[in-house]
């Protein structure tokens, strides 16, 4: 039998009928069906849910979050902020331990803090950090250049991996490291295999620093490419969950089947915003007259009401709308075929231009079907645009990353605070070629730049709130991306699962207490 295929028993539809306890099985094994192909699996310098998902299994952090949004004790079982905020104290708990055996100790917190300064796309997650000091090996004291109030979010396990130091600290590049397809943690699974595309098996930590966790024996994470297939496997028993789905077809249709349940509950601090990305750097496109003529050509009704047949709301901004930080004042750029027209003869283009928009390959109506919207949509402002699609997502990642793009379709995620998840879009520091969610669209404005670093280190929320709505108001003039809807993710799992992934990072986090009933 392949290790994908799981009897599915019939003692949990019964347990479940005679109203009685349910029964958990030893250990078991959990399958996970993703599209997400990871290039590698350390997310410490690599950002995206196909990395995430498997590197919150196999490395802690100092600390995770509850379904509050409160802190809770996991590598640090305590943490002290000074009161003027340039100072965070972690005490690291006295016995966890690598997967080879090597104690977790303050030096493998400092460098893995440092290494993803350094090389994380998030630039603006840990840029106040100026030094972490040891004084021992259960104490890292983190030094700031200014106030981080996103600081403990950002020691998060999708955002903070600690890494053995004695495995990464020897010189070689971390990017393109040999340990990040063969990574060695302290979280609660151990990679056994790692097959490129294909999947990716995680045991169980038997020296697990949490006292009877975790509860599963392995983790199955089997990616497939196909989304028919994808669906087959969770109605057929043969995966147990499917996360980060957004199609309305898919919803619905695993909604219906028995034996699953489908919940929207497990992306509060993702912040997923599905969005048109400029290339402000193209000729074309580099007159603000062109991507605002853009703007408002596209009928963002059309697309959440028609195309996502409902299941997406719109987005109007950069900053998620449920965020309290989101300004619903700004331009929407509701669809006005004749303003886009005027402004496409004011930039000299009356005759018309040629564009090309690429997409992420997978999830076909939030990605591909939307592409092929705007090339029928905008001919009606005279500009020819060619669908390119991409074979796999690291091709689209290339040629976004590259900057070898004029239009590309894109998700991009909040990340819980504006600090960590919009900042790096916007900041003209972050323009890195090569590094995909950065500032890929080659945006400059200073005025922007100054407003996102002062609330970065602003503590009040009110001040906050004012510095972000000025920057929403300027970003919505200069428009480098036209802001589409919020992607409407959802997970369908097993009704055989207790504590399935449901809190605020939802599979991007340690899936430590998930069981499976009999």
């Amino acid at each position: 039998m392949s290790i994908f295929a799981r009897f599915i028993g019939a003692a949990a539809i019964a347990t479940a009928a005679l109203n009685v306890a349910p029964v958990f099985a030893e250990g078991g094994t959990l399958v996970i069906a993703s599209s997400q192909v990871p290039r590698h699996l350390n997310g410490a310098v690599q950002s995206g849910i196909a990395t995430a998902v498997p590197s919150t299994q196999i490395f802690a952090s100092p600390m995770r979050y509850d379904e509050n949004w409160e802190p809770q004790p996991y590598l640090a079982k305590s943490w002290e902020v000074s009161e003027d905020g340039l100072s965070v104290t972690l005490h690291l708990v006295d016995n966890a331990t690598f997967h080879d055996g090597k104690p977790v100790t303050s030096e493998d917190v400092a460098f893995s803090i440092m290494t993803i300064k350094e090389n994380h796309p998030f630039k603006s997650m840990f840029a106040p950090v100026e030094a972490i000091e040891t004084p021992d090996p259960l104490t890292a004291v983190i030094k700031l250049s200014q106030p981080h109030p996103a600081l403990l979010l950002a020691m998060s396990p999708a955002l903070a991996p600690i890494l053995p130091k004695h495995i990464y600290g020897d010189g070689q590049d971390i990017k393109s490291h040999p340990a990040n397809s063969a990574p060695v943690g302290s979280g609660p699974f151990m990679l056994e295999e790692f097959t490129a595309g294909e999947a990716i098996v995680l045991k169980k930590n038997p020296n697990f620093f949490i006292e009877g966790r975790p509860k599963l024996d392995e983790i199955i994470i089997r990616i497939i490419k196909d989304p028919s297939a994808l669906l087959i496997a969770m109605e057929n028993g043969e995966a147990d969950i499917y996360p980060f789905m957004a199609g309305a077809q898919e919803i619905n249709r695993l909604s219906k089947v028995d034996g699953l349940e489908v919940t929207a509950e497990g992306y509060a601090a993702v912040g997923p915003i599905n969005w048109l990305a400029f290339n402000t750097e193209s000729p074309k496109l580099s007159d603000v007259r062109v991507r605002q003529a853009i703007g408002y050509a596209i009928d963002r009704d059309f697309i959440t009401k028609a195309l996502h047949r409902g299941v997406s709301t719109p987005q109007r901004g950069p900053i998620i709308e449920s965020s309290p930080f989101f300004d619903p004042s700004i331009e929407a750029y509701d669809v006005d075929l004749d303003k886009a027209n005027a402004l496409m003869a004011d930039a000299g283009f009356g005759d018309g231009m040629e564009l090309t928009i690429d997409y992420i390959p997978g999830p076909k109506e939030q990605q591909q079907s939307v592409a092929e919207y705007m090339k029928s949509q905008l001919k009606k402002i005279g500009i020819d645009v060619t669908v390119r699609a991409a074979p796999d997502f690291p091709t689209w990642a290339g040629r976004v990353g590259g900057h070898d793009f004029e239009l590309s379709m894109d998700v991009v995620f909040n990340w819980g605070d504006p600090v960590i998840g919009v900042h790096r879009t916007y900041l003209s520091d972050n323009i890195v070629k090569g590094v995909i969610w950065s500032n890929t669209q080659s945006y400059a404005n200073p005025k922007v730049d100054d407003l996102l670093n002062a609330a970065a280190v602003e503590l009040d929320m009110d001040k906050r709130k004012a510095l972000y709505a000025e920057f929403q108001q300027i970003v919505a003039q200069d428009l480098p991306i036209y802001w589409i809807n919020a992607t409407p993710y959802h997970t369908a799992y097993s009704a055989k699962l207790s504590n399935p992934p449901k809190g605020i990072w939802g599979t991007m986090h340690p899936m430590d207490m998930v069981e499976i009933t009999e």
